[in-house]
């Protein structure tokens, strides 16, 4: 549709008319950039931060109870579940912690065992 009313424009000597529309249009195109960005960064910032990028499901982990120094604590040596692998690569990203949902999860030092524990509200 646009490009049929440029060539009417352009049959009828309206280059510089052509000229001022192609500018409005890079106006109003960059306009809408900038207006989705903006709307991108405001949706990224709602979004709950603990799910967003996260790959696995904790439910498909296997965990078990566990005491610890700090007191009870869930930890899973699942190492055959694909989420727990998955888990174990967003550990290693994050420096072998962080948090997801209502958990903190941990990485141990030794092996491949994962420590989650509720956060205190």
């Amino acid at each position: 549709m646009f490009m049929e009313f440029l060539g009417k424009m352009s049959k009828n000597g309206g280059d510089d008319m052509i000229t001022k529309d192609i500018e409005a249009l890079i106006k109003l195109r960059d306009a809408f950039r900038m207006v989705a960005e903006a709307l991108d960064e405001y949706v990224d910032s709602q979004a709950p931060k603990e799910v967003a990028g996260f790959t696995w499901n904790p439910k498909n982990i296997k965990w078990t109870l566990a005491e610890g120094t700090n007191g009870p604590y869930e930890r899973s040596e699942d190492i055959n579940s694909l989420d727990f692998k998955e888990m174990m690569k967003d550990l290693v990203a994050h420096n072998g912690k962080f948090q997801r949902e209502e958990y903190f999860y941990w990485a141990f030092q030794r092996a491949q065992v994962v420590g989650r524990k509720k956060k205190v509200k």
